[in-house]
C-alpha cells in the first residue's frame, strides 16, 4: 500500500517536472528577437526593416524585443535586441520600456543632442522588432494611407471652394447691379453743373447751333469790323440742319476705316457769288457711332485750340429711310495734307522740326489736360489713334490734331466697365506695349494719356527721320518701316515691341546736333517700355519751349558780337565745294508751294470769309 502510495506520489513529480520543462522550452521558443549591434536599415514610407539577419532565444520570459534607430546626418543605423523592462537602458526613457505591451514595434522620439534617436518595444510576435512603423516618415515627413487621402482632400478643399464661389457670386452681382456704388469725388474748383452737361457731349443733332457758334468765337473777336455777320446771327440756326450747307464735293482726299475725306467746296450766291474751301469727312450709315462720338468730341467748345483742327459743322444727309444715308462732318481745310503726306514729300530745317513737333505736343497737352487755357475746366481726352496721317499741315511750321473717331473722355464719372468696353483700338503700328498686350490699368486715367504719348514719341521719330539737322536724309519711312509689312497686325507688332522690345532705330549721326541729342533724347523718354516712366505731354511742350529760348538766346548773342558773325562768316566761305548744307534760297522755294493768290492767314485763323458764308445760309 506504501509502496502503491509512493509510486503514485512520484508519478505526479514526474508529471509536474515535465510540464514545468515543457513551459519554460515553450517561453523560450516565443520569445525571439532580432539581435544586432548594427545594422542599416531599408524604408519605406513610413515603414522600415531593420536589415539584421541574426536572431536569438530571449533568456527571460519577462524581456521584450527592442529596436533603437538612429539618424545622424544622412546615414540611418538601427540596434536590435532583447532587454529586460526593468533594467535601464543608455539613451532610452524608462517609461517607454516598462509600457511595452504591443506586438507592432512602433517608433517613439527620444531626446538627444545631435543627430535623431527613436525607440521602439514589442511583444507577444517572433522578431516583431525587425518591423519599424513610424509615425511619421523615416525622413520626418507625415505619410498618410491611401484610405485617409479622400477624406482628408475633401475637408481640405471644401471650405476655400465654398469662399471662392461666395466671392465670385458677390462679384458677379457687385459688377453687374453696382449696388451701393459712389458718385464721382467731389471737385469744388469746377462749376457746379451736373457731370452730364460739365463732361458728355449731347446728341449733335441737338446741339449743332451751339457747336457752330462756339467755332466761330475767336473768329468774331478777329473779324468784329467785318460787316453783316455776328455769332449771333448763328443763334437763329435750327438745333438740327433742316437744310443742309450748300456744299459740293469735288475730289476725294483720303480714305481711312470708318469714313472717306472729301475736299469740298462751300458755295454762296448773294449778289455776288463766292466760295470757300472745307473738307467734308463723309461716313457711311454704319458708322453712325463713329461720326456721332467725333461730333461729341469737336462740338464741345472746350476743344477748341490752335493745334486742333477747325470744326464747322455737323450734317446728315439723307432721310431716316433712305438707303444712301450719309454723315458729315465738315472742318477746315488745309492744302498741305497731313503730316505723312507731307513729309513724303519735303523734307524739314531744325526750325521746322521743332515748331511742328511743338504744334503735336500742345494739341496733345490740350486734350490730357484738365482746364482750358483760361482756366475753364474740361474734361480729359484720350486721342487713343495718334499717328501722323491723322495731323494736317496748316505750314510748314504749324499743324493740328484731327480724327477723333476714336477718342475717349477721360470722365470722372464713368466707371471701370465703361473704360474696358472700350476695347483695343487704334492703329497696330503706332499702339503702346501695354494695349497690345491688353494689360492697360483702367483704374488710372492717366493710363490713357501715357499710350498717346508713346504714339506721338512714334510720330516725332518720323519727323525727326526728315530733318535736314541729322544729315544725310533718306526717303520718308513710317515708325518700324523697314521691320514690319505696310500694314502690320497686332500680332507682329506685339512679338516686335513687347518680346524683342524693339523700336524705331536713333543713328548716332542723328545725335551730333546739339538740339537733335535733346530731341532724341525727349523720344526715347516718351516710347518707354514703362508707362510710368514716360513724359507728360505737357513736359514735352516744356522740353520744346527750352530749346526753342536757348536757340534765341544764342542767336541774340550772336546778334551782339559782330566779331563772331565774321568769324562765322569766314567759316561758312570756307566751306568746301559740294556741302550739303541747305542755302536761303532752297528753303524759299519749299515754303512757296501754296498757288493761293490770296495773302496768307495768320496762324490758327479760317478766312474771314467763311462765318460769312456759313451764316448766311439761314
Amino acid at each position: 500500500m506504501v509502496r502503491c502510495w509512493t509510486s503514485r506520489v512520484g508519478i505526479l513529480l514526474l508529471l509536474a517536472l515535465s510540464l514545468s520543462a515543457v513551459g519554460g522550452f515553450t517561453h523560450l521558443s516565443f520569445n525571439v528577437c532580432r539581435w544586432c549591434e548594427v545594422s542599416s536599415p531599408v524604408c519605406r514610407d513610413h515603414v522600415c526593416t531593420s536589415n539584421c539577419s541574426l536572431s536569438s532565444f530571449c533568456s527571460s520570459t519577462e524581456e521584450v524585443c527592442i529596436a533603437i534607430w538612429r539618424k545622424f546626418n544622412e546615414s540611418m543605423t538601427v540596434q536590435t535586441m532583447c532587454h529586460h523592462p526593468a533594467l535601464p537602458l543608455e539613451g532610452v526613457d524608462q517609461a517607454v520600456l516598462l509600457n511595452v505591451s504591443s506586438r507592432e514595434c512602433h517608433m517613439v522620439p527620444q531626446p538627444t543632442p545631435e543627430g535623431a534617436v527613436m525607440v521602439c518595444g514589442c511583444r507577444g510576435e517572433h522578431e516583431c522588432n525587425d518591423r519599424l512603423l513610424f509615425d511619421k516618415g523615416a525622413h520626418g515627413f507625415s505619410k498618410l494611407q491611401s484610405k485617409e487621402v479622400i477624406p482628408v482632400v475633401l475637408v481640405s478643399l471644401v471650405p476655400p471652394l465654398l469662399v471662392a464661389l461666395v466671392a465670385s457670386i458677390a462679384f458677379y452681382f457687385y459688377r453687374t447691379r453696382h449696388y451701393g456704388k459712389p458718385g464721382p469725388p467731389a471737385r469744388p474748383e469746377w462749376p457746379g453743373k451736373p457731370s452730364q452737361e460739365l463732361y458728355q457731349a449731347l446728341d449733335p443733332q441737338a446741339q449743332c447751333r451751339d457747336s457752330v457758334t462756339a467755332s466761330f468765337q475767336h473768329i468774331d473777336g478777329s473779324n468784329a469790323k467785318t460787316p453783316g455777320f455776328h455769332t449771333g446771327d448763328l443763334m437763329a440756326w435750327p438745333g438740327t440742319l433742316t437744310t443742309p450747307l450748300p456744299i459740293k464735293l469735288e475730289t476725294l482726299v483720303g480714305k481711312g476705316r470708318f469714313a472717306e475725306v472729301w475736299k469740298g467746296r462751300l458755295v454762296q450766291s448773294d449778289g455776288v457769288t463766292s466760295q470757300e474751301t472745307v473738307a467734308v469727312k463723309v461716313f457711311p450709315a454704319v458708322e453712325y457711332a463713329s461720326w456721332r462720338n467725333e461730333s461729341s468730341i469737336y462740338s464741345d467748345p472746350k476743344l477748341q485750340h490752335e493745334n486742333i483742327v477747325t470744326f464747322l459743322a455737323a450734317e446728315e444727309r439723307g432721310g431716316p429711310g433712305h438707303t444712301n444715308r450719309k454723315y458729315w462732318l465738315v472742318l477746315a481745310y488745309h492744302s498741305l495734307g497731313n503730316l505723312q503726306e507731307f513729309l513724303t514729300e519735303s523734307t524739314l530745317s531744325w526750325e521746322e522740326l521743332v515748331a511742328l513737333a511743338d504744334c503735336v505736343a500742345k494739341g496733345l497737352a490740350h486734350l490730357h489736360s484738365d482746364v482750358t487755357p483760361t482756366g475753364v475746366p474740361k474734361v480729359p481726352i484720350a486721342h487713343r489713334d495718334l499717328k501722323s496721317s491723322n495731323i494736317v499741315v496748316r505750314s510748314r511750321q504749324d499743324c493740328a490734331l484731327c480724327d477723333f473717331g476714336l477718342a475717349l473722355r477721360l470722365d470722372m464719372s464713368l466707371t471701370v466697365d465703361d473704360y474696358a468696353n472700350s476695347g483695343q483700338v487704334g492703329t497696330a503700328r503706332y499702339m503702346a506695349p501695354e494695349v497690345l498686350e491688353s494689360r492697360v490699368n483702367l483704374e488710372d486715367l492717366e493710363a490713357f494719356k501715357q499710350i498717346d504719348v508713346y504714339s506721338m514719341a512714334l510720330v516725332l521719330w518720323e519727323m525727326s527721320s526728315r530733318c535736314r539737322a541729322i544729315g544725310e536724309v533718306k526717303s520718308y519711312e513710317p515708325a518700324f518701316g523697314s521691320q514690319v509689312c505696310d500694314q502690320p497686325c497686332v500680332d507682329s507688332m506685339r512679338d516686335l515691341v513687347l518680346r524683342d522690345r524693339g523700336r524705331p532705330d536713333i543713328p548716332p549721326a542723328w545725335t551730333q546736333h546739339q538740339g537733335m541729342n535733346v530731341f532724341c533724347a525727349t523720344i526715347a523718354e516718351c516710347w518707354d517700355h514703362d508707362p510710368e516712366a514716360r513724359l507728360t505731354a505737357h513736359c514735352v511742350v516744356e522740353r520744346f519751349n527750352t530749346i526753342r529760348h536757348e536757340e534765341e538766346s544764342e542767336r541774340v548773342d550772336q546778334d551782339q558780337d559782330p566779331d563772331l558773325d565774321q568769324d562765322m562768316d569766314s567759316d561758312q566761305q570756307q566751306v568746301p565745294e559740294g556741302s550739303a548744307l541747305p542755302t536761303e534760297p532752297e528753303h524759299v522755294q519749299e515754303t512757296s508751294t501754296d498757288s493761293d493768290p490770296r495773302p496768307p492767314r495768320a496762324e490758327g485763323q479760317t478766312d474771314p470769309q467763311l462765318p460769312l458764308l456759313v451764316a448766311s445760309v439761314v
